[in-house]
């Protein structure tokens, strides 16, 4: 099913209004969809490469408004929606453990979750859940959305289609050092202040 999916959404890159899906997928996956906007925007950065970094803007707005939704339900629709969501990706069990630390963690998990392939509305759904100061989640996300799509915007402009195929084999494993990186960079810069 999910390889249907994606190959739909591959299908959505050339399409006349494929800003406008590349905004619709940004959106719902930080809260419910199963496929990362990558998935489109790397085919469009590669057809039109002068416009990487408009498609990274558009992924990293409508992602943060998503995110927004994903809170939303697990602040008031936990019980029913956020529920539903974690079930389908088999982590409704897990949940209430990942919940308790959540809030001690919880900028750092939403700064990660954001930037690597966490399932990124898990978290935005954890976030309301546990009622985390919302400013503190919309920051997180900013910040990692942003980086994580200008990224890949660059690398494709810049690099053109080598690197969307090492970025496709190494994906996982790519956004997960960048990431440690990024967060080591925090770390580095709170500990000589």
């Amino acid at each position: 099913m999910l390889k249907r999916l994606y190959d739909w959404m591959l299908e959505k890159a050339g399409h006349r209004h494929a800003t406008r899906w590349l905004a619709g997928f940004s959106f719902t996956e930080s809260s419910f969809f199963p496929i990362p906007p990558d998935v489109l925007l790397a085919p469009m950065c590669l057809a039109k490469p002068e416009k990487s970094f408009y498609y990274a803007l558009i992924c990293s707005v409508f992602s943060v408004l998503g995110a927004l939704l994903g809170y939303a339900i697990g602040y008031f629709l936990f019980e029913t929606i956020g529920i539903a969501i974690l079930d389908f990706y088999g982590l409704a069990d897990k949940f209430d453990s990942f919940a308790q630390s959540f809030n001690e963690q919880g900028w750092l998990v939403v700064l990660l979750a954001g930037f690597t392939p966490l399932p990124f509305k898990v978290v935005t759904i954890a976030a309301g859940s546990t009622a985390m100061p919302l400013y503190i989640m919309v920051i997180a996300a900013i910040i990692s959305r942003s980086a994580r799509f200008f990224i890949v915007a660059a690398l494709l402009r810049f690099f053109g289609p080598p690197m969307k195929e090492w970025i496709d084999k190494n994906f996982a494993l790519t956004t997960a050092v960048v990431g440690i990186l990024f967060v080591g960079g925090f770390a580095a810069v709170r500990w000589l202040i």
